[in-house]
């Protein structure tokens, strides 16, 4: 089951624009299984999603196109989905309509012209990843159309490890996207003898570049002062570690000791407009014969999470008054860029165009943490 964290009360503060036409985590697949149906909200839709009988996972917009109650209040039988209040049957992985049972034989209406909205939904990582199109785009046909890649951390071998962590923001996913990238917060949100403390501050430099639809921290040696990545000293190997964020919402970390890794995939992913939810999913190989180190991972994990999501829910105290915020340099230029990747994106899909990268090149940033 996945670790939850601290339930929230509804977020009150601003929205922001959300980017269309790509993947998002809706939910963990473990909770799609028989002949359940499962609810949930993502970019301000209400989904259905469930599980056929073949295995295939589905996404449907959770309204009935023919008199909008929540298809979730039907039935499935593993095949089929049907409306609780007219008996409107459909397929759900492409949302064809396969039945109207008030119509006679001398109606001339074809149900199978009929869809429900579907949504593209793979299983990744034990996450159901929903593709979700521009609205009034039409109707995704997977057949005709060339998705991009479903998300998923990377792997470097067939044994390791799992486990992952999710929690609720109170806030858009700007805010959490760039507290998410912050590199300055972790001596004050993350105290602890663990992970580093607020003396333990020393100034950083590294090395970041552009890469397609995103930015990369380029392969370093990872901060002396955090007891995680001391803890790989004793395969005595160098250490380095990789960091990309990659739109919509995506930041991967690749950490490598020989044939030792550890790698995770983080996403902040837009519930509604003004609040977003944190998901981790991380695997290794590292101390894979250590007893009950998924437990220990999970605990101090979630931690971790922890700590960033109450700082999350105070910080929405003030931003429920949108108040003028101040970005500075160098600690928070990886928020500029990607307040410009998002900007640039947005624009391309409006005009057509292809997305101009706001970085020009390579570049050093400082800062104290």
């Amino acid at each position: 089951m996945a670790t939850k964290l601290t339930t929230i009360e509804p977020p009150q503060g601003p929205s922001t624009t959300l980017i269309y036409n790509d993947w998002y985590p809706a939910m963990r697949s473990e909770s799609l299984h028989g002949k359940e149906l499962v609810t949930a909200m993502l970019m301000d839709i209400p989904l259905v999603l469930g599980r056929r009988a073949d295995g295939r996972l589905f996404a449907m917009r959770d309204s009935c196109p023919h008199r909008g109650i929540p298809l979730s209040c039907g039935w499935f039988d593993g095949e089929r989905l049907t409306c609780k209040y007219h008996g409107w049957a459909f397929e759900p992985v492409s949302g064809q309509c396969k039945e109207i049972p008030s119509l006679t034989s001398r109606d001339m209406l074809d149900p199978t012209r009929i869809y429900g909205t579907a949504f593209p939904c793979e299983e990744r990582d034990g996450y159901a990843w929903v593709y979700v199109p521009e609205p009034g785009s039409g109707r995704v046909r997977v057949d005709e159309t060339t998705l991009p890649p479903v998300p998923e951390a990377p792997k470097f071998g067939p044994r390791f490890r799992s486990q992952h962590l999710t929690a609720d923001l109170p806030c858009n996913v700007d805010h959490g996207i760039i507290g998410l990238m912050d590199p300055a917060h972790g001596p004050f949100v993350h105290q602890s003898w663990w992970w580093r403390k607020q003396a333990s501050i020393h100034e950083k430099e590294k090395h970041f570049e552009p890469i397609e639809q995103g930015f990369r921290m380029a392969s370093h040696t990872p901060s002396a002062n955090s007891a995680p990545y001391k803890l790989l000293g004793v395969y005595g190997e160098p250490i380095t570690t990789t960091i990309d964020f990659v739109l919509p919402n995506r930041r991967y970390e690749t950490i490598r000791a020989g044939d030792k890794w550890f790698s995770s995939i983080t996403t902040v992913t837009p519930t509604v407009a003004n609040a977003c939810r944190i998901d981790v999913y991380a695997a290794w190989n590292i101390f894979y014969r250590v007893p009950f180190i998924t437990a220990i991972a999970t605990f101090f994990g979630k931690r971790f999470v922890e700590q960033d999501q109450v700082t999350m829910i105070q910080q929405a105290e003030g931003l429920k008054y949108d108040p003028t915020l101040m970005l500075i340099d160098d600690a928070d230029r990886p928020a500029k860029w990607y307040f410009a990747l998002k900007q640039a994106r947005l624009e391309a899909a409006s005009s057509g165009q292809s997305m101009r990268h706001p970085m020009s090149g390579p570049v050093a940033l400082r800062w104290r943490s």
